[in-house]
């Protein structure tokens, strides 16, 4: 056998027990009882905006129809002539029972526009426990139900909580994008946090306005485009911990074409490089797919390598139909099943992707062009 066959075929069968494990840990979040919420307290969920982005207001009204006794909504703008702010409009036409505040305010804090935004949007919060939403976010009616029972277990200091993808439309790029955050984004956070890490991933922050301030406020993250990463860090600091809720909300995957998504994952692996370099290398043994078609390759065909491919195709099918079934977001209309076809596909453009971050730390975000070298200029992991 060609060594370098051999060497690629040993590390698709790392791939495939890093996927097996990750599809495990998956399953046994999945059937974890919930906590009981023992206190319900009014909550403010705070929605920066920026844009008419797709299924903007599918995913704003999700939080406008909890099943939570007091809560109030704040969105928030930068630009009165936002087309975002024609969204909430309609929202309270169809939610007049919803608490709605919009704040439209151009003042900057700094490098972090959603920061910025958010600390604009601040003084118009009732309440003194606070959800930071992204705007792409999908939660089910139940959500402030698990945050909030997750904030009340002791010694907790910050709630964040998994996410699905779920593709605006049913376009090449929508499919390969919500399936690297469902099948491998989601199953590798939970891997990470059963090696004993805390992360806060972005797409939803939850804590009280007393934590906040103790860690000097929304303005100690304004010059941070790394919010999400720099919040957790702080909140631990404090001898707190950063816990998960028992619930995955879906963020929309806009992207129409592949040079869009190509793009956008682009930014997200150049942040995790800069943050986290050894973890992001050892993020190449999320794909047996690639590793074993590239034994394939090496081998010239050989009747080994080509069992081997096919066995890793199976196995990759089986853990992300495993992971839809475990967690139910796909029939309940909250992500986009696997598309068993497009896996291959999957694979190598999620190693084409780290190979190019090597290339250059320039990012580009919401029209602005950044370096992720720098840590007070790196984007933040979440969907932001």
């Amino acid at each position: 056998m060609n060594a370098f066959a051999v060497a690629t075929a040993a590390l698709a069968g790392a791939s495939l027990l890093q996927m097996l494990v990750g599809y495990r840990n998956v399953r046994r979040f999945a059937s974890s009882p919930a906590p009981n919420p023992s206190d319900r307290p009014p909550v403010t969920i705070l929605k920066p905006l920026h844009g008419a982005e797709p299924m903007l207001e599918q995913a704003l009204a999700t939080v406008c129809t909890q099943r939570y006794p007091a809560y109030q909504v704040v969105f928030g703008v930068q630009n009165a002539a936002d087309p975002a702010l024609g969204v909430v409009e309609r929202l309270r036409a169809r939610f007049p029972d919803c608490d709605i505040a919009a704040v439209v305010d151009a003042t900057a804090h700094g490098e972090n526009r959603k920061i910025g935004n958010l600390i604009n949007m601040l003084p118009a919060a009732k309440h003194d426990v606070l959800v930071i939403a992204d705007s792409d976010v999908h939660c089910a009616p139940d959500f402030l139900d698990r945050v909030a029972a997750t904030l009340a277990l002791p010694g907790t200091g910050l709630v964040t909580t998994l996410y699905a993808g779920l593709a605006a439309t049913p376009s090449l790029a929508g499919r390969l994008g919500a399936t690297w955050i469902t099948h491998n984004f989601l199953p590798g956070a939970l891997t990470a946090r059963a090696l004993g890490r805390q992360d806060c991933l972005g797409a939803t922050m939850t804590l009280r306005r007393e934590t906040l301030a103790s860690i000097g406020g929304l303005q100690a993250l304004a010059d941070h485009l790394a919010d999400d990463h720099v919040l957790g860090r702080l909140v631990q600091e404090r001898g707190l911990a950063v816990r998960l809720a028992a619930t995955v909300p879906a963020t929309t995957v806009g992207e129409a074409t592949l040079s869009a998504l190509f793009r956008h994952e682009l930014r997200w692996a150049r942040t995790i490089r800069s943050l986290v370099p050894v973890s992001f290398v050892l993020s190449a043994l999320q794909y047996p797919l690639f590793w074993a078609a590239l034994a394939l390759a090496l081998s010239a065909g050989a009747d080994w390598a080509l069992a081997l491919f096919f066995l890793a195709w199976l196995l990759r099918a089986a853990a992300a139909r495993g992971i839809d079934t475990a967690l139910g977001l796909a029939r309940a209309g909250l992500a986009t099943p696997a598309p068993i076809w497009l896996l291959p596909v999957r694979d190598l453009m999620s190693i084409i992707v780290l190979l190019t971050s090597f290339a250059s730390d320039r990012v580009e975000w919401r029209g602005q062009v950044l370096h992720a070298g720098s840590y007070r200029r790196v984007l933040g992991i979440g969907r932001s």
